[in-house]
């Protein structure tokens, strides 16, 4: 039977190998250390059987890779790799979840072309970050689902913003006047547009229940080279 975890507990895979580890090298530390680094009730029975449990989840796991070994990449695996590496999962994890090697999935993300997500708290890294080639883009549609790299999130596009879109807005400092609005391509070098940048929330315990909690979000501003086509990967999203 498995063993039932509580959202206080911290029993995610790693951290049970980070346990493991401690119990086995040369000074060990007690079982009830253990408890406390998986933040479970000092209880060594339930500790036993977290134990076994990931021990039997890793050989299972073990024997579904070897028996996956050589075998072309399915439909539904490169789907889960995309999905999950936009989600912000790391390459060993995916792996780990559909039973492959980590250079079973790196190959999937290279070939394609996924955009990453980084951490929410690496900013120098998404300061820093570079599409692949596959979702560079000089131009994108109304509407379309596009890779925010330096938000580190999705965004759909909304408007080019032209000169005439400027001028027709009491909010840029050239309304009214088409002949001072910015050029983005004589001055840049490429399109520029407003994006709805995609944050998700739950809005059912908010003032505003009736909000679609997943088209929540903000307006910004990006140029087409700061955006990610992701039209290549339709099929997998």
């Amino acid at each position: 039977m498995a063993v039932k975890s509580k959202s206080h507990e911290k029993l995610s895979f790693d951290n049970i190998e980070k346990v493991i580890g401690f119990l086995e090298q040369d000074n060990p530390i007690t079982k009830k250390e253990a408890c406390n680094i998986l933040n479970i009730r000092y209880n060594t029975t339930r500790l036993q059987k977290i134990l076994n449990e990931h021990e039997d989840t890793k050989q299972f796991r073990e024997t579904r890779k070897n028996q996956n070994k050589g075998k072309a990449a399915s439909r539904d695996e490169i789907r889960s790799v995309v999905q999950y590496y936009l989600d912000g999962e790391n390459v060993s994890s995916i792996a780990n979840s559909i039973y492959r090697s980590a250079a079973f999935v790196k190959n999937i993300v290279e070939r394609l072309g996924v955009p990453q997500k980084l951490a929410d708290s690496d900013y120098e890294g998404m300061r820093k970050s570079m599409l692949p080639e596959e979702c560079v883009a000089e131009e994108f549609e109304y509407n379309e689902k596009v890779w925010y790299p330096r938000k580190n999130k999705f965004a759909l596009v909304k408007a080019e913003i032209t000169q005439l879109y400027q001028s027709q807005r009491a909010g840029y400092a050239c309304y009214g006047n088409i002949t001072k609005c910015i050029n983005y391509e004589d001055k840049y070098g490429a399109k520029c547009y407003n994006v709805w940048v995609l944050e998700p929330c739950d809005t059912s315990q908010t003032l505003f229940p009736w909000v679609d909690g997943s088209k929540t979000g903000y307006h910004s501003c990006a140029l087409a080279f700061e955006l990610g086509s992701l039209r290549h990967l339709e099929e997998y999203l």
